[in-house]
């Protein structure tokens, strides 16, 4: 175990480095000056004031040496400087980071109780029209987009109805919409592997066997039929909550959600290349990080699996 933990770290670096080499390549053809935002309109037309600026930003060194530069402060947890504030990279998107986790967390919470509720319902009470209404409401939930979501949500439940907030806050009520418009299209998903995979179960033949001997119902729902079939709806939650922090982009822009998301599409806008680079590296480490605690639950819920 203690080699795998050791193996996948290792792997985490290497996908970092990678992620963030690939992204200083694009940034690097991309169009435009990042510190005409510094400079403004005016000074921008002065070269001397450009130069200074490349050069209090290290934007004037070749490309490999920026890199080489940014990968240097990286382990010590410095992810470079904000070129429109002065400030440091981490201490902005701190905060910013928490209150996109939050959400993360909520709309993951959401998936759980919906999701595997409906799921677990649905298989059995297999071609009911619990199960067929499920079906159809899951296949419908998936195919629409989030962004479409988020804008029916808010002019129902914020313009007409008056329930939430326009600008979400971090009470309950600032929370709700943007959980929801988060989770909905993963619950949907949960909700349709909880149904398959419990139902592949209850066909297994040790669950046979297990109602064969007499075994309560209940006894064979829990400990055989439900911890079997939560296994692959663990593994795709954990990816999910890497993905939502990237589905978070479009829901924090839509409810003015103060998070990761939103900082990335202001940077975008901005040219901002340390927040862009930042966000990714972020990112991308939750991401591999979230995979290597599925992994290691996978093995703890089923002992089967070893991983060495």
């Amino acid at each position: 175990m203690g080699r795998y933990v050791v193996r996948r770290l290792g792997q985490l670096v290497v996908v970092v480095l990678g992620a963030t080499m690939i992204l200083f390549a694009c940034l690097f053809v991309l169009p435009g000056d990042p510190v005409g935002q510094i400079a403004g309109s005016d000074k921008a037309r002065d070269p001397a004031v450009i130069a200074e600026l490349h050069k209090q930003y290290g934007l004037d060194k070749p490309l490999v040496v920026q890199y080489g530069t940014y990968v240097g402060k990286l382990v010590t947890g410095d992810l470079g400087t904000d070129y429109t504030q002065g400030r440091p990279v981490t201490e902005i998107l701190a905060p910013k980071l928490g209150n996109t986790a939050k959400l993360a967390v909520a709309a993951i919470v959401i998936d759980i109780v919906i999701g595997i509720s409906v799921g677990v319902l649905a298989a059995m009470r297999r071609y009911s029209i619990w199960d067929v209404s499920a079906t159809l409401v899951t296949t419908l939930a998936i195919g629409v987009p989030s962004i479409v979501l988020g804008m029916i949500m808010q002019r129902v439940f914020v313009i007409e109805l008056d329930w939430f907030p326009l600008i979400a806050g971090d009470d309950f009520k600032g929370i709700v919409l943007p959980a929801f418009t988060l989770a909905i299209i993963d619950a949907a998903l949960v909700a349709q592997l909880a149904r398959s995979t419990m139902l592949e179960v209850l066909r297994a033949d040790y669950v046979k066997t297990a109602i064969a001997k007499g075994l309560p119902r209940r006894t064979v729902l829990t400990r055989h039929v439900l911890r079997n079939s939560v296994i692959p709806v663990i593994t795709y939650l954990g990816i999910s909550f890497g993905g939502l922090l990237g589905g978070a982009i479009i829901t924090e822009t839509i409810f003015n959600w103060n998070g990761i998301g939103l900082a990335l599409i202001q940077a975008i806008q901005q040219n901002n290349n340390p927040i862009i680079v930042g966000v990714v590296t972020i990112g991308v480490a939750v991401f591999v990080l979230l995979n290597l605690i599925v992994d290691l639950l996978y093995a703890a819920l089923d002992p089967r699996i070893r991983l060495a």
